[in-house]
Formats: structure tokens, C-alpha cells, sequence
């Protein structure tokens, strides 16, 4: 593990762990649980096309992401700084939240230039993360480095938490008494949909509140080289071309990156597509689905917490390993509910229109799974970037973190869009929910075989 110059002040390590708080409401209200449902089945129309359609803005970010994350991962470690470009990814990401507010319902025409606006928000997401992950070898000790990584995805679930539980509260005032009736607060048209469109400005406004300390407390690199970008794109570019020359060397990280392209982009897509599918299925709500991502979040939220000890425990490898297992046991249960059967072959009951919440045995077994799922997706995300920490060699943590988004969005495209194919030629959503198993389980395998030591450069 690099070992830091000076290691951050308290306030410094809690400002950058605030970033995943900052950044989290994008990937829960907008890119899982509140707007995508809403961009499939409203906005498109038909489940099957609105599936579809949203795997094309996943598979065009993932492709955009993976070109350039290596690049600008080395670019990063030649010029020293990274704060400039996570402030330049940031701003990409509001920018495109805000856009969302224009996705009016009963407008196909609006479609692909609402589908480029969540582009330019995930691009603006993952490369501002890219950045802010290379600077945690620089900022804690060696021995603490996964209870921060862990302790940064737990706050990031808890503002993802905070954040369906203010939609809800919009959404359903009566639920929190703060007014009569079910009409949303604010006078938002639910004819409309403005809930659901002002869930991106409201991300928006919320990053530019809560990065600020990042910002302002979190050391950028220290001793960092002041270079010109020319300069530093140049390096970069170099040091990149070498790295991928010298990955033979490296063919234990190399091992580890190709495990973790295939294991993240399996979890990406069931996180992705998990409301998609519910919705399609069950016909939930705006308000139902806030519900599923609050207790989705809160099984998160100790997932997390955890698979920080744990990681200094046991190990990075050890903890990923955990996590694949329940993911992959989660995403078979999931996978296997239907509206009239469980568990692949059992009937079920057929669905009531006047069920009570989450009423049916359908609901309640997909609801199951959902947890062990949210439980196991902190440690796994938060012990594989600290894994990647314990692997990359002295001076180029930056550059390997690069490599780290590049494999985690390499064949990000090739998930959503394996969804997105087979999902159009079976016409079932749920059989193109199915493919993200084989991504899980290649990357399972592919990591028993991974060593936890740091590469000599």
C-alpha cells in the first residue's frame, strides 16, 4: 500500500468519505429506484422498450467511461492534482441531473435527448469517482484504509437513505403528517410526473451542498508535481502506454481487474435494472418503490459498516469473495419470482389489486433477496477499491485506480446491453435480468486465484 506523506486530519478523511454522501442520491432515486422505473414505463412507455432504452444509457456510459477513465487516471498521477478534474466531473453531473426535469411524460420525442442527459450524468458520476478514489492511499494509514473505503460507502447509503426518504415525503405527505390528503407537497403535478423529473435537480443541488468539503478539507496529493495539462496529458498518456506494456508484469493486478470488469458489472446491472424489473412486475408505485430502495438502503447502510472491519479483519479478497456468494445466491431468488410463481416452479397466488404493501408472496420472497443483495453490495464495492489499493505499485495509485474504472466499466456496456438484446428478442424482462448471473459468477471464479500483495513497479 502507498504509504501516505502526511496522513489527512480527521475532518480531511471524514470531507472525502462525504463525497460518496454527496454523490449517492444519483444512483439511488435516479439510476435505480425513482427515475429509471419511471424513464421505462412512463417516458418509453412499455416495459419491455423502456428496458431496453435504458440499458442504452448504461452500455453508451459505460463504453464513454471505460475510454477514458485509464487515461485520465494516469493523467492524474503525471500532473499530481486531482481535485481540478473532479470538480469538472462534478459540474458534468449536475449539469445533467438538472436536465432531467425536462422528462415530460406523453413526449417520445424526448427520449434520446433525456437518455444523453443521464449519459453525461454517469460519465460526470464515475470519472469524478475515479479521481476522488485515487486520492485514499494518500490520506489514511495503510492498516485503516479499508475502514475508511468502508465507512465512505455507509455514509454514501445513509444520504441515499435520507434522499428516498425525502422523495417520499414529497411524494406522500400524509405518511409523515405533513399534510392531509396524497396529493405531494410543493403543488408538484403528479399528472405530470414532476416528482419523478424533479428528483435530478434535486441531486444536483444536493452535490453542490455536500462535495463542498471535499473541497475545502481534503488534501489534494500532497507534494503534488504542478504541471501544465499539456504536460500532464502528455506524461499520462506515456505512463499509460507503458502500464499497459509492462500488465504482463502485473499479472496478478491484471487478474484481479479482469475479476472485478466481470463480478461489478453483474452487481451494476441487478442494481441498475433491480426497480426496472420490479415495477415491470408488480406495477409498483412511485411511492412503493421509494419504500423498497428506504429498506433496501437500511440492510445496506451495516453491510457497509461491516465490510470496512471486516476487509482489516480478514482481508480485501476474503471479503469480496463473501460478497459475490450472497450476490450471486440473491440474484437467483430474484430472478426466480415471477407475478405467479416463486422460486422458478412454485405457485403463487395471482396478484390482488387491492393487496396491501408488498402483499403477496411474490412480493415478499423478491423482497428477500432484495435485502441479502443490499446487505452484500457495500463490502463488495467498498473492499474491491480497497483491494486495488493493496496492489498498485508505489507513485502510480492514480493510474491503477484509472485501470480499476476501466475495468469496472469496460464491459459495463456489455451487461446492460446483453439485457437490453435479450430482453427485446424474448420479450421478458426477466430472462434479460438473468444474463447479469454469468457476469457474477466468471468474476467469482476468476478471483480465487488472485493473490492480496502490492506489485513492485
Amino acid at each position: 500500500m502507498t504509504t501516505p506523506h502526511k496522513e489527512a486530519s480527521k475532518l480531511g478523511q471524514f470531507s472525502w468519505a462525504l463525497f460518496d454522501w454527496a454523490n449517492q442520491p444519483f444512483f439511488t432515486i435516479i439510476t435505480t429506484f425513482i427515475f429509471a422505473p419511471y424513464f421505462a414505463n412512463v417516458l418509453v412507455g412499455d416495459p419491455v422498450k423502456g428496458q431496453s432504452a435504458w440499458a442504452f444509457t448504461q452500455s453508451t456510459s459505460g463504453i464513454l467511461i471505460a475510454l477514458m477513465s485509464p487515461f485520465l487516471g494516469a493523467m492524474a498521477d503525471a500532473g499530481g492534482r486531482r481535485k481540478p478534474y473532479i470538480f469538472a466531473f462534478q459540474l458534468l453531473l449536475a449539469v445533467g441531473c438538472a436536465g432531467l426535469w425536462w422528462a415530460y411524460p406523453g413526449r417520445p420525442d424526448l427520449i434520446l435527448p433525456i437518455s444523453w442527459a443521464v449519459i453525461a450524468a454517469t460519465v460526470g458520476a464515475e470519472m469524478s469517482i475515479v479521481f476522488n478514489n485515487a486520492q485514499l492511499p494518500g490520506i489514511v494509514r495503510p492498516e485503516r484504509i479499508g475502514w475508511l473505503s468502508g465507512f465512505g460507502w455507509g455514509l454514501g447509503y445513509c444520504g441515499g437513505l435520507i434522499s428516498l426518504f425525502a422523495v417520499l415525503a414529497v411524494s406522500m405527505p400524509s405518511l409523515f403528517g405533513l399534510a392531509a390528503g396524497d396529493r405531494p407537497l410543493f403543488g408538484l403535478d403528479p399528472e405530470t410526473h414532476e416528482l419523478e423529473r424533479l428528483v435530478g435537480p434535486a441531486s444536483a443541488l444536493w452535490l453542490a451542498i455536500f462535495v463542498l468539503p471535499m473541497f475545502l478539507f481534503t488534501p489534494d496529493s500532497a507534494g503534488a508535481r504542478r504541471q501544465s495539462l499539456w504536460v500532464a496529458a502528455r506524461q499520462g498518456g506515456a505512463s499509460l502506454v507503458s502500464t499497459v506494456r509492462k500488465l504482463r508484469h502485473f499479472r496478478n493486478a491484471l487478474t484481479y481487474l479482469i475479476a472485478f470488469m466481470l463480478y461489478n458489472d453483474g452487481l451494476a446491472a441487478i442494481i441498475a435494472f433491480g426497480g426496472v424489473y420490479a415495477a415491470a412486475t408488480f406495477g409498483w408505485s412511485t411511492v412503493t418503490l421509494g419504500i423498497f430502495g428506504i429498506i433496501l438502503t437500511v440492510f445496506a447502510i451495516p453491510g457497509a459498516f461491516l465490510g470496512g472491519r471486516l476487509d482489516d479483519l480478514i482481508g480485501s479478497k476474503r471479503t469480496v469473495q463473501l460478497a459475490i456468494a450472497g450476490v450471486i445466491i440473491a440474484t437467483l431468488g430474484i430472478v426466480g419470482v415471477t407475478e405467479t410463481r416463486v422460486f422458478y416452479v412454485i405457485p403463487a397466488e395471482p396478484l390482488s389489486p387491492t393487496r396491501g404493501l408488498f402483499g403477496s408472496l411474490q412480493e415478499k420472497t423478491l423482497m428477500g433477496f432484495a435485502l441479502l443483495l443490499g446487505f452484500c453490495m457495500g463490502p463488495m464495492q467498498a473492499a474491491s477499491r480497497t483491494m486495488i489499493g493493496r496492489l498498485a505499485p508505489e507513485g502510480m495509485t492514480g493510474e491503477f485506480y484509472g485501470l480499476f474504472a476501466l475495468s469496472g466499466r469496460a464491459t459495463a456496456w456489455m451487461a446492460p446491453l446483453a439485457i437490453g438484446i435479450v430482453t427485446a428478442a424474448s420479450g421478458s424482462t426477466r430472462i434479460g435480468m438473468a444474463c447479469v448471473l454469468a457476469f457474477l459468477m466468471i468474476g467469482f471464479l476468476l478471483l480465487w486465484s488472485v493473490r492480496e500483495e502490492r506489485a513492485n513497479a
